[in-house]
């Protein structure tokens, strides 16, 4: 059973705490200010519609409203962003490329993490994006197309904490940073209780809706581990200075998200596959360098692992 005193959470009180120290745009070099380069090759023109596949929606639908978050700049990729107007990162690609071979296009709304769902149970989206891992409580809520296998991983500076970090006892006495309302805060206050079964000093955790503080924390000794979706921090080792992939926790299917019984989960699913088949799914992937996340085929509400 959870208890409060096992597991501190820090919300806004920890992002005032790390932003009173410096400035974080200064400090974060993934900040939208910073320039980062980004592969810019075109992977998605030659998508072709599919007429079978665009026969699954009515004929009248000529362009599906999906609700995703705003990464400014290139912080939040390899995911999205938006440089100089436009939306680029592997996210954007794989749904441009769907909605081509869906014969549709986007009419792109953002939101934040927590409203995207509510928003497609409500009907104010009709899709929703947003590396949503795929939960048993989440897929009583919505329907899941799944377009990628990413996961639960932890991330640290280079030059000081834990070499290696695998499992939830491997956290005790440290401070983690993640993000609120995710499957990493439902992880860690679901594992609360290990350390102190253990006789070790529990672990504290803090709740950050952007990156910026974290990279902040990191720099500065605030944050000693950055609990975080496997694909990005491998990303962010190699982009972002002084930290480490420390290892991963577990591996969840991810998808975009739609209306219980609506037929665009299973129009999406069916895209998905046919930029797999076709091969175009490999070349998204590959140009953002991330191979290792593909899935072999697509699924609607696969079994959860969470």
């Amino acid at each position: 059973m959870f208890r409060s005193g096992v597991l501190a959470l820090s919300l806004a009180v920890a992002a005032l705490a790390l932003t009173a120290c410096g400035d974080a745009t200064a400090a974060d070099p993934a900040s939208p200010t910073t320039k980062v380069a980004y592969p810019t090759q075109d992977v998605v023109s030659a998508v072709q519609t599919d007429p079978t596949l665009r026969a699954e929606l009515p004929a009248s639908t000529t362009s599906l409203t999906l609700g995703t978050t705003l990464s400014p700049g290139t912080s939040g990729l390899p995911h999205s962003g938006q440089v100089d107007g436009k939306y680029v990162g592997l996210d954007v690609d794989l749904r441009d490329a769907v909605a081509k071979v869906l014969g549709v296009t986007w009419t792109v709304q953002n939101g934040t993490f927590e409203t995207i769902i509510p928003g497609v149970q409500s009907g104010k989206y009709d899709v929703g994006q947003d590396n949503f891992g795929v939960t048993a409580a989440r897929e009583k809520v919505v329907d899941f197309a799944t377009y990628l296998s990413d996961g639960q991983s932890f991330l640290g500076p280079a030059d000081r904490g834990p070499s290696s970090v695998k499992t939830l006892d491997d956290l005790c006495g440290l401070t983690v940073a993640t993000s609120p309302g995710s499957t990493f805060q439902q992880i860690l206050t679901s594992g609360a209780d290990k350390c102190a079964a253990a006789g070790k000093k529990p672990y504290t955790v803090q709740l950050f809706s952007d990156s910026a503080p974290i990279w902040l924390g990191l720099a500065n000794g605030k944050v000693d581990v950055y609990f975080g979706p496997t694909l990005s921090l491998k990303y962010d080792e190699t982009h972002v200075p002084n930290t480490k992939f420390l290892g991963q926790f577990s591996a969840t299917p991810v998808g975009f998200v739609t209306a219980k019984g609506s037929p665009v989960a299973k129009a999406v699913s069916d895209a998905v596959n046919k930029l797999i088949k076709d091969g175009d799914y490999g070349k998204i992937l590959a140009k953002w360098g991330v191979e290792s996340t593909g899935i072999q085929q697509s699924a609607v509400n696969p079994a959860p692992t969470l």
